[in-house]
């Protein structure tokens, strides 16, 4: 077999049976190119979870079909682990045909425990090791030791002074490779055993990106003082008081590391500092961690950003993570344009843009659906979220836990917002990521499947409105245990007294689970007429009038674990022209329209080639949208606006964000 996949397709041939019912505990079908396979084959994927939601969707999907002698493929998966087959409802044991899969097939001579651990875009690395080099029966160690070495290419007992370690963690954080606990922790204990890594900080860096950033950062000014005069009058100057211990010299010139060391300075995971006395030449890489007053540094920051996102453009075949760590480069590009004055790098952005938009929608007609049924642990679309909060709670032992929805934000918005929220409060830690919205990018499909926990298909009587959000969330919550009075929900925030406006949505000992839609942005978006750059102008002015962060302050007070999404993000665009339509559409939004028949929309189609059919995933029964892509929208030519509902990276990526105050 070339791959681990061959081994479950094997059994997936179309026209077999119109029900499998599949056995699947460590999640191997919501794998994307597995789950991509499977529905090119003409397959349906279904979780079973909820039974009265299940219930819904199979009979209004799935039975009418088979009741009219049609063909349907479809797929139950049941994730649960420790839960058996026998235990889903009799109809679907009579007619459906049973399999079973899970990591101990695929990987026999492997700890389970260890490689459950996994995230499952690396398998084929794994899968490919085994391969090549047989194992024997391996223990917990042996296996932790086999994965770091095949498939993160850390040997740990062969790293020999700091400048190997140094570049082997750059390379780790650089790769957007998630490194499980277990295997940092495996790392940590063989590195212990070095007396040369005996006065690193590892058990901090080596798992956390944060720590390990902040130890480069705080490391930076004494690298630096190596350019001062000769006397290093800045150097003595500094006081310099490490918070977290080692050395207090890094190789950052080494031939390796400083490559990492520029990229992470042009993509913000580092911050230059402005040193006194500093010499360096005006080409030197060093320039990009040195920040000089009066001197704007924004346009060679920008230069060698579009060179880096103009070589990382994801391909047709790329996975949903690597158009997220590409979409969080971007957003770094666009702040950094959107918030200058110069018109030629506004007309740059517009045009790679224009075109990174295409391959990114071709990239959703093949992909989108894939993302799905992706497992909760590491959240690939909103609905996910809530589920992964319920885990968190779960694993450590009933936490709080808020959610703050900051409605319309989009990515490179919220770097503008970081740069804020960093000096408005220097203890603040943005552990950030990236998640993709549901499409169309509207309000109330989106903002409903976070709150709800579930894709829109399961809220179709309130797929138009956003009426619903709090007892959604409530009854997701109630799902998980908790009670409707240890759960709170407040929207139509942004504005006043954040404290005040917390306190009057909860009980600070007693609410368990708090989620806060912020409107704000959302109404400056629906005024905004000077695009792109006026809503990064006048997002930074709200934020500087310290509402958010003195919510997210308050919230951690509280005790609350604190996380921030948006629902989705926008885009500025010019007409293309409106539809004539009367009441055919049953949305008619400047950037998606929504027919309640797809003949309805061919017709409107046919007429505006600009714009895309998207097959409802996710949708409920006749819902098929029409969604404009670039800067196209359904207004008169000529008209302008700043809008949502399209599949741009702009709307459909958007921050996830956790805050935690800094331990040091």
């Amino acid at each position: 077999m070339s791959s681990w996949r061959d081994a479950i397709l094997s059994d997936f041939t179309p026209n077999v049976s119109n029900l499998t019912l599949v056995a699947d505990p460590d999640c191997l079908l919501s794998e994307e190119k597995l789950a991509l396979e499977l529905r090119g084959r003409g397959f349906d994927l279904i979780e079973f979870s909820d039974p009265v939601e299940f219930r819904y969707a199979y009979e209004s999907k799935y039975r009418s079909f088979w009741d009219r002698e049609e063909r349907s493929d479809l797929v139950v998966i049941l994730h649960l682990r420790d839960v058996e087959l026998k235990s889903l409802p009799f109809d679907l044991l009579q007619a459906g045909r049973k399999l079973s899969f899970t990591l101990g097939d695929l990987f026999p001579n492997l700890s389970y425990p260890v490689i459950e651990i996994l995230d499952r875009s690396l398998l084929d690395a794994l899968f490919e090791a085994q391969r090549k080099y047989p194992p024997d029966r391996l223990g917990d160690n042996a296996t932790k030791d086999f994965i770091l070495r095949h498939v993160f290419r850390v040997a740990a007992e062969l790293i020999a002074n700091e400048e190997e370690l140094l570049n082997i963690l750059l390379r780790l954080r650089y790769s957007k490779i998630q490194l499980p606990l277990t295997l940092a922790e495996r790392i940590i204990q063989v590195l212990k055993n070095d007396d040369g890594f005996k006065a690193w900080p590892l058990s901090e860096i080596v798992p956390d990106d944060e720590a390990f950033f902040a130890f480069l950062q705080e490391r930076w000014p004494l690298f630096l003082s190596r350019f001062g005069g000769v006397n290093h009058e800045w150097e003595d100057s500094l006081q310099y008081v490490l918070k977290y211990p080692g050395p207090g010299r890094l190789p950052f010139d080494h031939h390796e590391i400083k490559i990492y060391i520029e990229k992470f300075f042009l993509e913000g995971k580092l911050t230059p500092i402005e040193p006194k006395g500093v010499e360096v030449d005006a080409g030197s890489w060093i320039r990009c961690g040195i920040a000089m007053s009066g001197v704007d540094y924004g346009e060679p920051r920008i230069s060698r950003l579009r060179d880096l996102v103009k070589g990382e453009i994801p391909t047709a075949g790329a996975r949903y993570s690597d158009w997220i760590a590409f979409a969080l480069k971007w957003a770094e590009l666009s702040s950094l344009v959107h918030c200058g004055c110069d018109a030629e790098d506004k007309t740059w952005l517009r045009e790679i843009g224009d075109s990174l938009n295409a391959t990114f929608a071709d990239w959703l007609t093949g992909h989108y659906s894939s993302l799905v049924n992706l497992p909760p642990s590491n959240p690939a679309m909103l609905h996910h979220v809530p589920r992964h909060l319920a885990r968190d709670i779960e694993a450590t032992s009933g936490c709080r836990v808020a959610l703050i929805v900051l409605d319309g934000l989009a990515l490179d918005q919220w770097v503008t917002i970081r740069q804020i929220l960093q000096k408005q409060d220097a203890n603040l830690v943005m552990r950030e990521s990236a998640i993709f919205a549901w499409i169309p990018t509207l309000t109330s499909v989106s903002r409903q499947s976070i709150f709800s926990g579930k894709p829109p298909l399961y809220f179709p009587s309130s797929i138009n409105s956003t009426n619903n959000e709090e007892k959604l969330w409530k009854h997701f919550w109630e799902g998980q245990g908790l009670s409707w009075q240890d759960v709170a929900y407040q929207r139509g925030l942004g504005d006043g007294d954040a404290a005040s406006a917390l306190d009057s949505a909860i009980t600070p000992r007693k609410t368990k689970v708090v989620g806060l839609v912020v409107n704000k942005i959302d109404k400056i978006m629906h005024g905004m007429q000077l695009g792109s750059s006026g809503m990064h102008n006048q997002i930074k002015q709200w934020c500087q009038g310290g509402f958010l962060v003195s919510l997210i302050a308050q919230l951690l007070e509280y005790g609350y674990e604190v996380w921030m999404t948006a629902d989705h993000g926008n885009i500025q665009c010019e007409g293309k022209g409106r539809p004539s339509e009367g009441v055919i559409a049953e949305i008619r939004g400047e950037r998606v329209r929504v027919y309640p028949t797809p003949e309805l929309r061919a017709q409107v189609a046919d007429a505006f080639p600009f714009a895309h059919e998207w097959r409802p995933i996710g949708l409920p029964a006749n819902y098929f949208p029409l969604v404009a892509g670039a800067h196209d929208a359904f207004l008169n030519s000529g008209d302008a606006i700043v809008g949502h509902g399209g599949i741009t990276i702009e709307e459909v990526i958007v921050p996830l964000v956790k805050f935690e105050r800094k331990t040091r």
